[in-house]
């Protein structure tokens, strides 16, 4: 078996609860005659030790050949699969759909026609009811399949009601496909560069969204051809920091799972990935009371779908709360608060319990060292920051990149390490003019901190002052205010002139914000 094989195995066996090995134990002694299993050996050895150890297995399992080694481990991986589709399949629809086509097939293998086809048929609506279109698909071509090859004395009119579902469902599928490619791509596009910094790359996207938006009414759409019409719209909004229509598509998209309770479990993970992408709309346009009822919704997700029964669903259930818990600090000015959920955080990230991706991890890692760094703790925020700084090339948000080193160096010149920052300056700033990420608000950020170390105390506030005006003019600027989405840096420099806390005065404007709201209304 090939290291990659190894490792996947050695993986799947340390990913398996305490519940799922005692069902595979149960299941290998129930359907094996021998009471000396060898690759029930091998399984209870991989257990116990962290690392795959060839010798040690062959020194401590005297039953095993090196020559089976290889066999051993692709069955026992294949028994393991076997395992746990038995033991998820009372919690997946899916399963259950493709376990009916199975004994359809069985029944059809038989010559029992009229029995696989009453079956398929069973199936097949349970398919249309979850909106499985492409197992609907799968079980009406069998059912044709069937149909013209044996005498089966269907009702009349068989051959033409099957025909026309199946073009109704080829062109549902296309529609659906069109739209989830699009989404796709521009996933993609952002996972890349983050949003549009410049007119150049706003008409970019602006040009292969219009070319790749399919032309197709959106009442004609099924469920979740409506839903990856939303999720294009987000992505295409959310890129070009249009924030208000962002949020348009965002709700519209919650909503269709209003219209069947069930299909928020069914269809978890999207119902999951709709109420970030509101929340992150809503945290955009800093709409608190919205955004609490949003992160309300998404607490009481377990009430509606238990998520210990999908390591998946469960890792993007505490992923997206996570996410959303340490926003709704930001937009509070919480920090200090904010700093109580990191231990409990890194503990999962530093375990791998949900396999989150290098790209959310490093996200993670930017948000926390904007909580220490808005809490006034300098020395914790750079330890994250340099967690970013320090990884080898990563080929992704080239944007959360450029603005750990921004941060990096603001840190820095908070704890007064002046001479590390002169020297650094220099390499942050051939590092952003590199990726293209050099606007006018970096540049007069390096030209603050090119200068200040320099200067002595009295004069500091001045230049504070004058930064601030400066960046103050590009704060609505549709292409210079991306840096104000990464990092509050007009909320720090009104900390260094009024001698307050950073966390103070983001609180400040926060509860003048709600007091506004408060007079509106």
């Amino acid at each position: 078996m090939p290291k990659q094989k190894t490792d996947d195995l050695m993986q799947l066996v340390k990913s398996m609860t305490r519940a799922e090995k005692r069902h595979f134990r149960l299941f290998v002694r129930r359907n094996q005659a021998s009471d000396d299993i060898i690759f029930l050996k091998l399984f209870d050895f991989l257990e116990k030790h962290q690392e795959y150890d060839e010798p040690l297995i062959l020194k401590k399992l005297p039953d095993v050949k090196k020559r089976q080694l290889s066999n051993l481990k692709a069955h026992l991986y294949k028994q393991l699969l076997i395992s746990l589709r038995l033991l998820n399949s009372a919690h997946n629809e899916d399963i259950q759909l493709r376990e009916m086509v199975d004994y359809g097939r069985v029944l059809y293998n038989k010559g029992l026609y009229r029995q696989s086809l009453d079956i398929l048929d069973k199936a097949k609506e349970r398919a249309y009811r979850g909106k499985y279109h492409a197992l609907a698909l799968e079980i009406l071509e069998f059912e044709k399949h069937i149909e013209s090859q044996y005498i089966t004395r269907s009702i009349e009119g068989r051959a033409e009601k099957l025909t026309e579902e199946s073009q109704g469902l080829y062109q549902t599928m296309e529609k659906v496909s069109l739209f989830s490619n699009l989404s796709l791509q521009l996933y993609g596009l952002y996972l890349k560069v983050g949003y549009v910094r410049s007119q150049k790359d706003y008409f970019y996207v602006r040009e292969f969204f219009q070319a790749n938006l399919p032309k197709i009414d959106y009442q004609t759409l099924d469920f979740m051809g409506k839903v990856h019409f939303c999720q294009a719209h987000v992505w295409y909004y959310y890129i070009t920091q249009d924030f208000p229509l962002c949020y348009r598509y965002a709700q519209k998209w919650v909503e269709l799972f209003q219209e069947g309770p069930e299909l928020k479990a069914l269809y978890a993970p999207m119902y999951l990935k709709g109420l970030h992408n509101l929340l992150n709309a809503l945290f955009n346009t800093l709409q608190h009371a919205r955004f609490l009822e949003a992160l309300e919704e998404l607490q009481r997700f377990p009430e509606i779908y238990d998520v210990s029964q999908s390591i998946n669903i469960e890792g993007l259930y505490h992923l997206f709360l996570y996410i959303h818990t340490i926003k709704k600090h930001f937009l509070e000015g919480t920090f200090s608060e904010g700093l109580r959920i990191v231990p409990e955080l890194m503990e999962l990230i530093e375990e791998d319990r949900f396999n989150w991706d290098d790209h959310r991890v490093m996200v993670f890692y930017y948000r926390i060292a904007c909580l220490y760094f808005g809490s006034g703790d300098n020395a914790s925020a750079i330890d994250y920051l340099n967690l970013i700084i320090n990884q080898k090339n990563p080929d992704y948000r080239a944007d959360i990149q450029c603005f750990a080193r921004i941060l990096n160096l603001i840190a820095h010149f908070e704890l007064g390490n002046a001479q590390l920052v002169e020297y650094q300056v220099k390499s942050v700033y051939r590092f952003l003019a590199k990726m293209g990420d050099l606007h006018a608000v970096q540049r007069e950020i390096f030209r603050f901190l090119r200068r200040t170390p320099r200067m002595r105390a009295a004069e500091l506030r001045e230049e504070f002052i004058h930064l601030k005006e400066k960046l103050s003019k590009h704060e609505n600027d549709p292409y210079e205010r991306r840096p104000f989405l990464y990092l509050d840096i007009i909320s720090w420099l009104e900390s260094k002139i009024e001698g307050k806390p950073v966390q103070e005065i983001i609180h400040r404007k926060f509860l003048e914000r709600q007091g506004m709201k408060k007079g509106e209304a």
